[in-house]
């Protein structure tokens, strides 16, 4: 049996419970009282060891105490006599400083004196290089030795520069420079011929010289005049091929053509997109065939070299180029092709009045910056090596012939989507619509809905074409140009609208530019009271017009719903917009603020470079309009941001105007039939006295009532092609539902209101013209009720008043607080009976 020892030593030691585990480890035939005996006595033993070893080692320590306190007081012996020794030191040390510091000083003054002597002493020894060398550079130049001459003219520089602004040596500072453009010139010629020739050597050891001398610059000037002619070459080939493809009698306009000659036309010329993407293809090979030469020729300065070429290249073409294109763009349509003229000359003004810019104007300009895109990504491609500014400032210059159309790309894209407003099937429409009959009039509608999609297409193309031509830098000008196009197609709208209340016989209420503002209540009463009478029409010819005013209806509600999905895509182009520039920007934010730091250049080479777009080219030199760009990427991800905020103000108006005119169309009939009801004789009527006794008979209702009743209750039958349009889909459906009846309880609602007005204009009534009055309202209460609506408390009371007995009306109206009546209808029906109150 073993003990475990190691519990005792645990500060929450439990004896009981140790005393418990030991117990039950035990075997089960032994018997408990001799394994408790042989426990106690394992334990006694252990206690016993322990108390020896505690005894033997506490011997020991006492023992070792002496030893350790010997060692103690002779650490402190030692220690002291260090510190004594370190505090001798620093005393020795401070005496020699203090004696030390003037020879110091001394020493330090007499180091400078040397090296003032010393720099003086070389002063004089450029001096009298810089005499000798001034006297012996001619014959040096008459060797024709030039790397020696470039030697002479550095090391007269580095004298010039050592001897500073010194009067006696004016002179020769300017016969200095007229010697380094001796020499520049005497290179330029070998030069000239070495890069013509391919002549590695001979370029490298002129490009050596012109260093020496500080020319560097000519070096590139050199490089460029070469290269350009054979450019230039290219580039004129397409106005030769043009002159070589006109008749003869266009070259020969002077001169004679002999009589058996044929007037005929070379091979057409191709057309100006074909031919540019050929002489793209052209001018890359040469570039390429040039940076791989240079590379070897020139290793340092190739990466500045090739590119500084392409800038002076698309310098020099940009005016013909940007020509080139306005003419291209024109030859698109027949029009502007005869007239040889193109996009920017439609712009000015100094064509025809009936000559417009269209979509293909604009197709065929973005067709030739797309190929120009092309080529610019193959350039990016090929110096990708090569230091940012360079790199940005070749870009700039490629798309340097299309500045001119960007910076008038909103009126373009006016102009395009302006002609496509033009183009759809709304213009005549309210000369033709008069006297229209249902069909027509059904037809009329159905192309103003048929427009919202076409102008939506538009404005979609338009977002298309400005991110392809311009990257989504004249995004804010974009913006601008479509809130007014919708504005002017809104206007149209509303237009056709104002025409068609002449149709419907509601011409009463105007639609203003602004749109039309919601009657109030008291314009309503007031028109109860003095519509305009209007013929009865046919009842086909009435649901029809119901019909099409209800298809107005869904008019605006697809207007409003095309336009919000227009200008949620809106917002999420320009946040893809923002995605992609954000790189870009921060990139150059943060070459802008380091500098040109290799390590910089490293990282945009990495990421800014390959995020270079035709937008980010477009802003980067222009700091106003690109704070306005990010102004509006940062503004577009406001959840309350409007993309075209006129025009959705202008939508709202619109709205607004149709569901007015709606509800007069729907509204018409009841007004028609209500027309001058408080008129009428029969309100006045007394039965006339007879010597015989006849029947009595009950009353019914009046046809008005029952016309306006029959009305109301086929409305919902008419208002279910309406629940069709907008229950679009399945989760539009109970939407949809709610809007008819909300229409239906609307148009109720009015005619109720009309009614109660015709009622209060009655100035007299009989017992038997109320006794017909209550009838009728019953009746329209009825039919109310079967509309699911409750029954006005004013009508209510009208009808309590009119069935109630002359003599029974005062006391009715008395205790009014029983029978819950409308107190002011009450005593107006008391005036109308004659019935005093008081």
């Amino acid at each position: 049996m073993m003990v475990d020892l190691s519990a005792f030593s645990d500060q929450n030691f439990d004896p009981k419970k140790w005393i418990v585990g030991a117990v039950s480890q035990r075997h089960p035939q032994d018997p408990l009282d001799n394994y408790l005996v042989d426990l106690e006595m394992k334990l006694q033993m252990a206690s016993e060891e322990i108390a020896t070893s505690l005894e033997e080692q506490s011997a020991a320590a006492i023992l070792r105490i002496p030893r350790a306190s010997r060692d103690v007081l002779r650490l402190r012996d030692d220690a002291l006599s260090l510190r004594s020794s370190i505090a001798s030191i620093l005393l020795f040390i401070k005496q020699a400083e203090g004696t030390s510091a003037e020879s110091v000083a001394t020493l330090s003054k007499v180091d400078t004196v040397k090296r003032r002597m010393e720099a003086a002493y070389e002063t004089l020894q450029d001096a009298a290089g810089l005499t000798q060398l001034s006297s012996t550079v001619e014959d040096v130049f008459a060797s024709g030795d030039l790397p020696r001459a470039a030697e002479t003219l550095a090391n007269m520089r580095h004298c010039l520069t050592a001897v500073g602004e010194v009067a006696e040596f004016a002179n020769i500072r300017k016969q200095l420079e007229v010697l380094e453009d001796r020499l520049d010139s005497m290179v330029q010629n070998l030069l000239i011929d070495a890069l013509s020739n391919r002549k590695v050597t001979v370029a490298q050891e002129m490009r050596g010289i012109l260093v020496r001398i500080g020319r560097l610059k000519s070096l590139e000037n050199y490089y460029t005049r070469v290269h350009l002619k054979y450019v230039n070459k290219l580039w004129d080939e397409f106005d030769s091929s043009k002159q070589s493809s006109k008749p003869a009698s266009e070259k020969n306009e002077v001169g004679e053509v002999s009589g058996t000659s044929v007037l005929q036309s070379s091979t057409p010329v191709l057309p100006f997109s074909r031919w540019l993407s050929n002489f793209y293809d052209q001018l890359l090979l040469y570039l390429e065939q040039e940076w791989k030469w240079c590379m070897l020729a020139f290793p340092e300065d190739h990466k500045t070299l090739v590119p500084t070429l392409l800038i002076e290249v698309m310098s020099v073409i940009t005016p013909n180029f940007a020509s080139r294109v306005n003419l291209a763009t024109g030859d698109v349509v027949p029009e502007t092709k005869a007239l040889a003229k193109g996009i920017l000359d439609i712009l000015s003004g100094d064509l025809p009045k009936g000559v417009r810019i269209e979509t293909k104007h604009l197709t065929a300009l973005i067709e030739l910056h797309n190929i120009t895109t092309t080529f610019s990504r193959n350039i990016q491609h090929l110096f990708a090596d090569s230091e940012l500014q360079v790199f940005l400032n070749t870009l700039k210059a490629i798309y340097l012939p299309y500045a001119t159309f960007k910076q008038r790309y909103a009126k373009i894209e006016h102009g395009v989507l302006s002609g496509g407003l033009l183009g759809l099937d709304l213009r005549g429409f309210s000369s033709r619509i008069i006297g229209v009959q249902g069909v027509e009039l059904s037809e009329a509608v159905r192309r103003m809905e048929e427009s919202i999609p076409q102008v939506i297409l538009l404005l979609e193309a338009a977002v298309d074409r400005c991110i392809s031509f311009t990257g989504g830098s004249e995004a804010n000008e974009l913006l601008a140009v479509l809130d007014d196009v919708t504005l002017q197609y809104i206007s149209t709208l509303e237009a056709n609208l104002k025409s068609l209340r002449s149709v419907f016989g509601v011409d009463n209420k105007g639609v203003d530019s602004l749109g039309s503002k919601r009657e109030t209540g008291s314009e309503r009463k007031e028109e109860a009271s003095h519509p305009r009478k209007t013929d009865f029409m046919s009842s086909e010819e009435e649901w029809s017009f119901v019909q099409g005013a209800l298809q107005i209806l869904m008019v605006a509600n697809c207007l409003n719903s095309r336009l919000s999905v227009f200008e949620a895509s809106l917002r999420s182009t320009l946040a893809r917009l923002s995605t992609d520039l954000s790189l870009y920007a921060s990139s150059i934010d943060q070459y802008k603020h380091h500098g040109n730091k290799d390590d910089v250049i490293v990282d945009l080479s990495a990421a800014g470079k390959a995020s270079i777009s035709t937008a980010s080219l477009h802003l980067i030199d222009a700091s106003e309009k690109s704070r306005k760009f990010y102004s509006l990427l940062e503004q577009s991800k406001d959840p309350r941001f409007h993309a075209l905020p006129l025009a959705s103000q202008r939508v709202a108006a619109f709205e607004d105007a149709v569901n007015d005119l709606v509800y007069d169309v729907l509204i018409l009939k009841v007004r028609q039939h209500l027309y001058d009801l408080s008129r009428q004789p029969i309100w006045s009527s007394v039965d006339e006295p007879s010597a015989f006794p006849l029947p009595s008979f009950s009353a019914y209702p009046q046809s008005y009532v029952t016309n306006v009743g029959e009305y109301l209750l086929t409305l919902p039958q008419q208002l279910e092609p309406l629940a069709e349009g907008v229950a679009s889909s399945p989760t539009n459906a109970e939407e949809a539902q709610f809007f008819a009846t909300e229409w239906m309880f609307k148009v109720a609602e009015g005619a109720t209101g009309l009614y109660i007005e015709q009622l209060r204009g009655i100035q007299k009534i009989t017992d038997r013209g109320a006794e017909q009055l209550a009838v009728d309202i019953e009746y329209l209460s009825n039919v109310l009720s079967a509309l699911s609506m409750p029954t006005p408390p004013v009508l209510s009371t009208f009808h309590t008043c009119f069935s109630t007995p002359a003599d029974h009306v005062k006391d009715l109206v008395k205790s009014h607080s029983d029978n819950q009546l409308d107190l002011p209808t009450a005593n107006l029906v008391c005036k109308m009976r004659g019935v005093r109150l008081d």
